[in-house]
């Protein structure tokens, strides 16, 4: 490693950490010097920061880490927690607990995550690469390196840095040593589970006396129970302002007028929200990690190193919806004044239809998150010189359903009660107001009270999803010394295969009307009040009744009612391989000198690697396109089988040069330069061969002009993205704990991918809203003097076909007992499908700024950081919502500020963490910026006698949310409410 060439003073902490980090990472090549090397132990928190300082000053490049404070005990109980301590590193949470992270505005998929410097599989929604941090429990972690430019000598796949995790090595440590911990967490967003849940963790570490053989096991075992209260909105309808209402009646009705307060200029960007949800979630989490390592040192020069790390998770989640949909027959707005308007009042008087239905979902999850790696590294000093290494490894990750009925289960529920309704938006939680009305409609529980008589069933959505990643990495490492230097070389090969199985079925209950209200027996719901769960937010003036209950009793009650089968989905929707294999060697040339006084180190390196892909998917062909009501249409899919795979080869290859330079200009300042050249591959979902999520069109395509419908596809032939890197930097090391720190970076990225949409036709499907029937239809509607809109054409169409009268039924009836179904009369159906090409350039870059002192022997200490991202791509909200954008996600400014407190036996750390806000994604035709948010973690721990810890940790203390948005503030997407967590812990170590 380049570590080993370093010419400035190198303490002897630095020096044993070197050793000790550098047998675990990724070239062990100092088992020879370790033996000469007095291993300096320093526990706490100032001894982790003096080694991550040691380790910070000693690399080549720009390097950033963390290590654990004693045996078992990392900073944060989760390892992306702790690093979003480090400048330029930011995470994504998931259920409040830390789960990817971000380098310098490059979210997860673009790093990459090494375990002893083997790549790790990710197993999430099988789209990306990204590895999840929720999956590792931090007690068997020594020390974590974020690599901020690329190296010849580490596996390629980060633009945005990578992520080393270095677990424990028996022959690191020797002699015996026990940890033992326990932790009683409270979380206070709780509500149906346990209010106090355990955290066990244990560690063993044994050599024998000659330090010959050696043996670690770790294993933790952690509950979490909490719940998760929010709001969302499903999609927001942008256009340019024409003076009108789509979907509003053109002839008034009892003396009822459209009235419109504060409307949009002409040509103004608008936007109308299609509805608003409320949410309650029950989650139940269960993580088990463990790690066995095995180590024989027969002779100092030649070390095995046999390690399997397992680690499994759990979760559950039982939840509620409620909700009101805002379509049609609109009767009053009134716009707010910001650039693209949203409706500050939104009513809908549905007197002129019975009163529609309030939406009462029930969902459920219960998913299975299983990772297994197994590696053997060797490891031999053929000479003082002359040194190898060879590791081998298999790693997978696997996600799967954990329950009968698949993955995930969406229960329909609705009560036609709703005459009239008004969503508020208020820029903070918007608010649901409905005129109450369970008198019209037959059978229902006329009481004036919303309660289980009024419920019915509509549809069962069940959701079966797995997916596995396999990793086979083989490596062969040498260095080699001289006077004023050393040469790393070697040669990797790495096969990777993706495996994604869908399966999705939507069944029938009672149906679209909600026809069968109080038809589930007592018990089955429960009434939930929101206005006693949102505790952030205000619901005064709302409507806030709703029901909870488990939707797996829900849907098992179903299916005897209404005969169908509960178990596993046999029908396969799609079945997707990806297979890379990937073959590199590299070479790197470390130099040492002095430039008078001044100390320099040169690092140069080369790495080549080819790629060779293979992607194959088996999808489900659709069959026919169904008009289902006025503006709903269904793509119907047939059968998988075996006889009708796609497969699509293609390859790439790579030179990547690096260069890092540092001298130390006066004694204890430390100037540095780098350049990169890194490469980030694309998601598993981008390589995809199918042409999938295809839709009908948003209306009849006869009214909208051949309005196309909507697919999407993979395209297996993406190449890598490249970035050329470049960093400055300044470091000033005053103490042994202590340093300052400024660097400029910048990110030079090509082959970015953006999508090109292609009009045509697919797999022969027709439209049944475009073809002779519709036309006559329209034609009937004339002769009747009746106005043309999706709702009337649709039932024109029904009535000619059913043989009945228009007008003889209402149109909800039309649109509950009539499917369009097309067929070789109709044309062919045309649909836009967006398929993802490597078209876009972008350039990041930004400062970082570091200080970190602790203040003599008063046991005061301090961290500082402050991290700057700028990009010149960013998201224009103004440009017309059909336009396509290229934009960067996760682009945003970030600031830690940590007060630490250690002596007499006493330490406490509160760290303050905040991201500024930042473009999250694309929902549709609109963006999602997730809002600014901060968080205070807080950690307290008493040492009682030798060896003896409690502790008291708080996450999130004050309570901090979630809040995302579209266009503008008051067009919310998605907002949860955060609490605190608390847990108090016991640690024995000896």
């Amino acid at each position: 490693m380049d570590m080993q060439h370093k010419k400035f003073k190198k303490t002897a902490l630095a020096t044993s950490l070197s050793l000790a980090i550098s047998a675990t990472a990724l070239t062990p090549v100092y088992a020879a010097e370790e033996q000469e090397i007095e291993v300096i132990a320093v526990t706490g928190i100032r001894g982790s920061l003096v080694k991550s300082t040691d380790l910070k000053r000693s690399a080549s490049g720009v390097v950033d880490a963390i290590t654990a404070e004693d045996i078992g005990k990392f900073p944060d109980s989760n390892l992306a927690e702790s690093l979003q301590r480090i400048t330029g590193v930011s995470i994504d949470r998931n259920n409040g607990e830390g789960s990817q992270v971000t380098i310098r505005g490059f979210g997860p998929q673009y790093n990459m995550v090494t375990l002893n410097g083997r790549a790790m599989p990710g197993a999430g929604d099988g789209s990306s690469r990204a590895f999840d941090f929720a999956n590792l429990a931090s007690e068997s972690v020594s020390a974590v390196e974020v690599y901020k430019t690329g190296k010849a000598n580490i596996a390629s796949g980060g633009i945005g840095g990578t992520i080393n995790i270095i677990t424990r090595k028996p022959l690191s440590d020797p002699g015996l040593k026990v940890s033992i911990g326990a932790k009683a967490l409270y979380d206070t967003t709780n509500r149906v589970g346990d209010d106090i849940t355990p955290e066990l963790s244990g560690l063993l570490s044994w050599t024998d006396d000659s330090e010959m053989f050696g043996i670690s096991l770790t294993a933790s075992h952690q509950v979490r129970h909490n719940a998760a209260v929010g709001a969302f909105v499903s999609d927001w309808r942008t256009s340019a302002w024409d003076g009108t209402v789509p979907n509003t009646p053109t002839t008034a009705q009892d003396g009822d007028k459209i009235v419109l307060n504060n409307p949009p200029a002409m040509g103004q960007l608008h936007a109308l929200p299609s509805d608003i949800r409320y949410t309650v979630a029950d989650r139940e989490r269960t993580r088990d990690n463990a790690q066995l390592t095995l180590q024989f040192r027969p002779i100092d020069a030649f070390t095995a190193t046999l390690d399997y790390t397992y680690s499994q998770l759990e979760t559950i989640e039982h939840r509620a919806e409620q909700s009101i949909w805002m379509d049609s027959f609109k009767t009053d707005f009134t716009f707010d004044n910001e650039t693209v308007k949203t409706p500050i009042i939104h009513s809908e008087d549905r007197r002129w239809q019975d009163p529609r239905d309030l939406g009462l979902a029930l969902q459920e999850g219960n998913t299975l998150n299983e990772n297994n790696s197994i590696g053997l590294n060797l490891s031999y000093d053929v000479s003082d010189d002359f040194k190898l290494s060879l590791d081998v490894h298999d790693s997978k990750a696997k996600r799967s359903p954990n329950a009968a009925y698949g993955s995930w289960i969406n229960v329909g529920l609705g009560a036609n009660v709703v005459a009239g309704q008004t969503g508020i938006f208020n820029g903070g939680l918007p608010l649901m107001q409905v005129d109450f009305n369970d008198s019209t409609r037959p059978g229902l529980n006329t009481n004036g009270v919303l309660d289980a008589g009024d419920v019915g069933t509509s549809m069962l959505d069940r959701d079966e999803y797995s997916h596995e990643t396999d990793i086979t990495q083989i490596r062969l490492d040498g260095s080699y010394e001289f006077d004023n230097g050393g040469i790393d070389f070697g040669i990797e090969s790495r096969s990777m295969s993706s495996h994604t199985v869908q399966r999705d079925l939507m069944t029938e209950m009672g149906g679209w009307g909600i026809s069968n209200p109080g038809e589930l027996p007592d018990g089955y719901l429960s009434p939930i009040d929101f206005a006693n769960e949102f505790d952030d937010y205000s619901t005064a003036g709302g409507w806030t009744q709703g029901f909870t209950g488990s939707a797996s009793e829900v849907g098992a009650w179903a299916a005897d009612k209404y005969g169908f089968d509960f178990g596993s989905i046999d029908a396969i929707s799609t079945d997707s391989l990806i297979k890379e294999d990937i073959n590199a060697a590299y070479v790197q040339l470390d130099l040492s000198g002095d430039l008078g006084d001044m100390p320099y180190n040169v690092v140069i390196g080369l790495r080549y690697e080819r790629t060779d892909i293979t992607s194959t998917s088996n999808t489900a062909i659709p069959t026919a396109v169904h008009w289902d009501s006025n503006n709903d249409f269904s793509v119907q899919q047939g059968a998988i089988t075996d006889s009708n795979p796609v497969s699509i080869d293609s390859s790439y290859s790579h030179l990547l040069p690096n260069l890092d330079f540092d001298i130390e200009v006066i004694d204890d300042v430390v100037a540095r330069f780098s350049y990169s050249k890194t490469i980030s591959r694309p998601s598993y979902n981008d390589l995809s061969a199918a042409v999938i999520g295809l839709g009908g069109p948003t209306a009849p395509s006869i009214l909208a002009g051949s309005l196309p419908g909507g697919a999407s596809s993979g395209n297996p032939a993406l190449v890598p993205f490249e970035s050329d890197n470049f960093d400055v930097s300044a470091e000033w090391y005053f103490d042994d704990a202590s340093y300052a720190s400024i660097g400029y970076y910048e990110k030079r990225v090509s082959n970015f991918i953006g999508n090109e949409p292609e009009v045509k036709n697919q797999y022969g499907l027709r439209d049944p809203s475009n073809g002779p029937r519709a036309a006559q239809a329209i034609a009937d509607l004339e002769a009747l003097g009746e106005s043309v809109t999706d709702t009337t054409l649709f039932s024109m169409v029904a009535a000619n076909d059913l043989g009945v009268a228009y007008g003889s039924q209402t149109n909800e009836w039309f649109e509950n007992n009539y499917t369009a179904i097309a067929n070789n009369d109709d044309p062919l159906m045309d649909f836009e499908t967006s398929a993802p090409v490597n078209n876009q350039e972008a350039k990041i870059n930004g400062f970082e700024l570091a200080v970190q002192h602790f203040f003599g022997d008063t046991g005061f200490g301090a961290q500082a950081n402050y991290t700057t991202v700028n990009g010149d791509v960013g998201y224009d909200i103004t440009a017309d919502p059909g336009e396509a954008q290229f934009a960067l996600f996760g682009l945003s400014d970030t600031a830690n500020l940590v007060l630490m407190y250690e002596n007499f036996g006493f330490q406490t750390r509160i760290a303050y963490n905040w991201r500024d806000e930042f473009l999250s994604g694309i929902n549709g035709q609109d963006p999602v910026f997730t809002e600014a948010h901060q968080q205070i973690d807080l950690t307290i721990s008493y040492e009682v006698f030798e060896n003896f810890n409690v502790s008291l940790d708080g996450i999130n203390i004050t309570g901090e949310g979630f809040r995302s948005h579209a266009r503008s503030g008051a067009q919310l997407w998605n907002l949860e409410q955060g609490g605190a967590r608390y847990s108090l812990g016991a640690r024995y170590t000896f």
